[in-house]
């Protein structure tokens, strides 16, 4: 049994989201000189939110109705 496609209003929020996460202003509040466990502040932020964008979509794609 196939299941459904996400609704749009979903997608269109997880792209709005995106967007909002990797927009000029959020870029420059984490380009200080901190780091995570060693690693730069910036890379970081954006390796684990698109990872968490990814989940997210796989989460709401692969959701039972």
């Amino acid at each position: 049994m196939r299941t459904p496609p996400p609704k749009p209003s979903v997608l269109v929020a997880l792209c709005a989201l995106g967007l909002a996460l990797w927009n000029f202003p959020l870029l420059m509040v984490w380009s200080g000189d901190a780091t995570v466990f060693g690693l730069p502040l910036l890379p970081t932020i954006l390796f684990a939110s698109w990872a968490a964008l990814i989940a997210a979509l796989a989460w709401v794609s692969e959701k039972d109705e």
